[in-house]
């Protein structure tokens, strides 16, 4: 702050332990250099007039405090945990004060009251952001203490699905039963922590919980005590040291805390963290983990001991741990699966095969679409832009991806979500206009073929000769090369002959291009598009569901697989493949099955379910299974016999110039997403073999593929044992 000019500087905190702490770090960097002053009740006059002065809120927005000072006195302020500068004591200083610079810092910026007036905390510093940083670009950095993550399965009866009171109660007892506190010691002593003895936070969900935890631990010869907002600073900060102190005769092993403990607390010497409560939010989890997370001399490492119950919210630790907010399921399933392969450094994650299933069950049964998810993130970013966002600004900032806006059944586009939930947003269009945007958003925003997002582009500056134009952008932007069939498929997309029946009424407005009459084989822009993209507001949604597609494409799918339109371990839904591998229409699952044969482009996608329901028919309850990396086993239909066409057609692919694609899905059940990994193109060994199905009467053929290119590690891990 002194190299920046600010000769006169208040820090500003809310515990006076934490202006303490703040001293002494700021004296360590600037030594004497400066004069430090702490306002209490208790001090003096000579405090005031310090370089830099350090005070609560609480003591500071007196009157007899704030106005020993002009205006203008302090050159730059600082609020730590700016989050709370919504609240009156804060707003007394920021409204009398008109310093150079005013600078907050908070790690949770995001509240849920930021919608009411007056309680934006990025609205209160002008949405000007200076730093911002996540969890795992802290680890990369080495700003932070490496963790070791254990997910650890908690009691079996412990659920957050309790009604009445009397379930309440028995749901305390046994929070609190003895055979629990066994169970939380027993893994605390197993996996340890670094240091010569244990410094740990314990976290519960309410107060009497604690209160009885503590008592029970303390039975036990541990010595703990338990803090809650209700105690003195001065309880706090003697709690705290001797939590932390090496030649306390009194010293603690645990803290137990409900919640203040989340923000705001310093302690370096924290070697383990328990949870024993449900993770609400990504947010408060990472908190909480933090708390651990400071650099001491006297770890190296902190052990972190999450119980996981049969939590509704258990999906929040793998979204927290990775950072991704995405809200794809599949995602948040790898990485569970990977675990700790997301963390930078020297850090790990692990969970128990139980915490596993329990955590799968919860993001099986989530709804990550759901419009309360969708608003909440929402808001989120519209807050800290001070806007209403474009499509971009959610990926810019890190926020939800956007597309779980176009996968909601009843938005479909983001044009929808605002005219639904956005008063400021003011712009009405047609129903035709309407369906095109949410055709443009679901089918062709994902980015994941650049083909019909430059015709598009090219249609907003264009009016004839447009496929010569696209072949033309294609090859010198992209070096793709696009051959008759590409060109027929690319056309009966954009013309509405793509779609099976249902879908094509469903979206019978969107239709961009039509025959050029004067240039055969050419198209031009249709005339109802044509007179749609008159309207500038429409005109404008669409270049930018255009630039974001393109953007989307360049992060994720621009690394083509060979000579194909996909990409190695991309996901791609059963019409994302007939699109990408330019059959003329699409097909239904149901008329695909396993896989189906197109002899027009002569590409045969096998589309296998690695994990399959426990309920499924005889008849489809076939064994396909990796053998390794390279090599997969894999069963035809039903009533194949080794000379059936198709069966013929795999074993001889490579004589009759047919490709056969390989696409893996892990989880059946996911009603949002259904998709499936890209493996890319397989071949047969020459190994296959007739059979007879269990408990049917009906054969099928047994055929050994081996994989051009062999899976990689953590997709195999995830497929084959996650």
């Amino acid at each position: 702050m002194r190299e920046l000019g600010f000769k006169k500087v208040l820090f500003l905190v809310h515990r006076n332990q934490i202006a303490k702490q703040a001293i002494k770090s700021f004296t360590n960097v600037f030594g004497k250099s400066v004069s430090f002053g702490m306002i209490s009740g208790t001090l003096g006059r000579a405090e005031y007039d310090k370089d830099y002065v350090f005070a609560t809120i609480q003591t500071f927005s007196k009157d007899e405090v704030l106005k020993k000072y002009t205006k203008n006195h302090f050159e730059a302020i600082i609020y730590d945990e700016a989050h709370h500068t919504a609240a009156d004591s804060y707003k007394k200083v920021i409204d009398y004060f008109t310093p150079r610079l005013s600078l907050g810092m908070t790690a949770t910026p995001d509240k849920r009251d930021d919608n009411m007036e007056g309680r934006n905390i990025y609205e209160i510093f002008n949405h000007q952001i200076a730093y911002e940083i996540r969890l795992n670009d802290a680890m990369e950095e080495n700003l932070l203490c490496p963790f070791h993550y254990f997910g650890i399965t908690d009691l079996e009866i412990i659920s957050d699905n309790i009604m009445t009171k009397e379930e309440q109660l028995l749901n305390f007892r046994y929070l609190t039963s003895e055979e629990r506190v066994d169970h939380v010691l027993d893994k605390a002593q197993y996996f340890g922590f670094s240091g010569d003895r244990v410094k740990g936070l314990i976290f519960c969900s309410r107060v009497e919980e604690a209160k009885e935890l503590s008592r029970k631990f303390n039975k036990r010869g541990l010595r703990t005590e338990v803090l809650t907002g209700a105690d003195s600073e001065n309880m706090r900060a003697n709690a705290i040291e001797r939590l932390a102190g090496e030649d306390c005769f009194d010293a603690l092993d645990y803290i137990f805390s409900v919640d203040i403990f989340s923000e705001g607390v310093d302690v370096p010497e924290i070697n383990q963290v328990i949870m024993l409560r449900p993770t609400q939010s990504p947010i408060v989890f990472i908190q909480q983990l933090g708390r651990g997370l400071r650099k001491s001399d006297q770890k190296e490492y902190v052990v972190v001991l999450d119980f996981i119950g049969n939590y509704t919210n258990n999906f929040m630790i793998p979204i927290a741990l990775s950072g991704d907010r995405s809200y794809n399921k599949d995602t948040i399933r790898r990485y569970i699966a990977e675990g700790g392969r997301v963390i930078p450094g020297a850090s790990s994650v692990h969970f128990d095969e139980i915490s596993k299933k329990k955590i799968y069950q919860a993001i099986d049964t989530a709804n990550f679409s759901d419009i309360k998810l969708i608003k909440e993130n929402y808001l989120n970013l519209k807050n800290k832009l001070g806007r209403i966002p474009n499509l971009l600004d959610f990926d810019a900032h890190g926020e939800m991806d956007i597309l779980r806006i176009f996968d909601n059944n009843s938005l479909g586009s983001y044009y929808k979500f605002l005219v639904k939930y956005e008063k400021e947003y003011t712009i009405r269009f047609t129903e035709e206009q309407e369906k095109v945007i949410e055709f443009i958003s679901k089918k062709l925003a994902n980015g994941k073929r650049i083909h019909e997002l430059e015709l598009l582009n090219r249609m907003l500056r264009y009016q004839k000769g447009l496929l010569n134009i696209l072949k033309k952008s294609l090859q010198e932007n992209y070096g793709i090369q696009i051959d008759q069939n590409a060109e027929e498929n690319i056309v009966n997309v954009m013309t509405n002959e793509f779609p099976t029946s249902a879908s094509k009424k469903t979206y019978d407005a969107c239709v961009f291009v039509e025959k050029q009459q004067e240039k055969a084989g050419d198209y031009q822009i249709s005339k109802s598009f044509e007179q749609m993209l008159e309207n500038s507001d429409f005109y404008t949604m669409v270049q930018e569901l255009i630039d974001f597609g393109i953007d989307r494409y360049r992060k994720n799918y621009q690394q083509r697989y060979q000579d194909t339109n996909l990409v190695l371990y991309q996901k791609y839904t059963y019409e994302d493949a007939c699109r990408l591998l330019n059959w003329n229409h699409n097909e239904v699952p149901l008329n695909i099955g396993g896989y189906k044969f197109d002899k027009r482009t002569k590409t045969f996608p096998v589309f296998i379910n690695y994990d399959k329901m426990e309920d499924i028919s005889d008849t489809t309850k076939y064994e396909d299974h990796f053998t390794s990396a390279r090599s997969l086993i894999a069963v035809s239909k039903s009533g194949r016999g080794l000379e059936s066409e198709d069966v013929q057609n795999f074993l001889q692919a490579k004589e009759r110039g047919i490709a056969v694609h390989l696409f893996v899905r892990k989880n059946k059940d996911d009603k949002i997403s259904k998709e499936f990994y890209y493996l890319g193109k397989i071949h047969a060994s020459g190994f296959a073999k007739e059979f007879t199905m269990t408990n049917t009467e009906k054969s099928a053929v047994e055929i050994e593929w081996i994989l051009d290119t062999p899976v990689r590690e953590d997709v195999y891990e995830y497929l084959v044992r996650g």
